[in-house]
């Protein structure tokens, strides 16, 4: 199968992890880059902006191609992409299936375009060729979609899981998240403020991407070594923290879902979830501590679920075999 992968130069979680899902499922030449991305193919960023990349992949990554495809990708909701897409649509053939990646923090289809100032391009691109399925992001629960529209979350890389990870817990609870992306990212860090050693670890307010103390491969190897790890939404539900908290094999401590994850983490088995209100988190967080052995085979178990179906290849394969449904 050949992919012609439309997207943006920017960086995009989700259009990243299916990009490298994809690459490890199909080969890199046979996933041909419209906007190439020089993030996948040169080793200059540091995690997370680093989810697609593939040494020494420069060569394979530039192709020379007669405009074949078997399935065009247009891969996030940046409007370079889309403006990408509106170019190349008229020359798609009607028999080759269009998907659209949406991992914008809206819940509305498209939602990001209008939140980045350029809502037209959604119905320009649809006017021209429209999308034969659409994989949402955040897909909320109880909202009525389309029926070619489906769930789709970011995962987990293991490609850039540090080798060296931590196997000493050093610290107890921590949050090390930006506040104002939503009202309960503060509720929580002022649950937290004084409490266990969150006030040490940097489980504080005013955190920001511009000074974040732990970057790259340490942050995650920071997040090894916590005990339990909060994840709360903040833009969207679907964080890279949801998914990173468990794979490094920490305890993830979250709010339950308000969109759909096939899939998602069980309560007390593979992750911990509190009330809404966050009316219960101080119990859980004292509760897990004191109970060491059941924490850590929640933790272990939370792994090994994100390593049976929350992947990049996980993600590959669910597009595909949607696509495969509709050929």
């Amino acid at each position: 199968m050949k992919v012609l992968f439309i997207g943006s130069q920017r960086y995009d979680y989700v259009q990243d992890i299916v990009y490298s899902g994809l690459v490890k499922l199909l080969g890199q030449k046979n996933v041909i880059e419209s906007n190439w991305n020089k993030k996948y193919h040169i080793p200059y960023k540091k995690y997370p902006k680093n989810i697609g990349y593939f040494k020494h992949s420069i060569l394979d990554s530039i192709h020379l191609t007669n405009g074949n495809f078997d399935l065009v990708v247009l891969a996030t909701t940046r409007p370079d992409c889309f403006k990408n897409y509106i170019k190349l649509a008229p020359k798609i053939s009607p028999k080759v299936p269009v998907v659209y990646i949406d991992g914008g923090d809206r819940c509305e289809v498209g939602g990001d375009l209008e939140r980045l100032g350029e809502p037209q391009l959604f119905h320009k691109a649809q006017s021209i060729r429209d999308f034969d399925l659409i994989f949402k992001r955040e897909m909320k629960i109880d909202t009525s979609y389309a029926k070619n529209v489906f769930p789709l979350t970011i995962g987990f890389n293991f490609s850039r899981l540090p080798k060296e990870i931590a196997i000493e817990k050093k610290y107890q609870v921590a949050f090390w998240a930006q506040d104002h992306s939503h009202s309960i990212r503060g509720k929580a860090l002022n649950l937290l403020k004084n409490r266990f050693d969150c006030d040490t670890n940097g489980t504080h307010k005013g955190n920001d991407l511009d000074n974040y103390k732990r970057r790259g491969d340490f942050y995650l190897k920071e997040l090894a070594a916590c005990k339990i790890n909060l994840s709360l939404q903040g833009g969207g539900f679907d964080t890279l923290r949801y998914w990173e908290i468990p794979a490094v094999g920490s305890l993830l401590l979250s709010e339950p879902a308000d969109i759909i994850i096939p899939n998602d983490f069980e309560h007390k088995k593979n992750a911990i979830f509190c009330q809404p209100s966050l009316d219960d988190l101080l119990d859980l967080c004292k509760y897990y501590l004191k109970h060491e052995s059941k924490r850590e085979k929640i933790a272990l178990s939370g792994q090994r679920h994100i390593y049976e179906f929350h992947t990049d290849v996980h993600r590959a394969q669910y597009i595909l075999g949607k696509v495969e449904r509709i050929s």
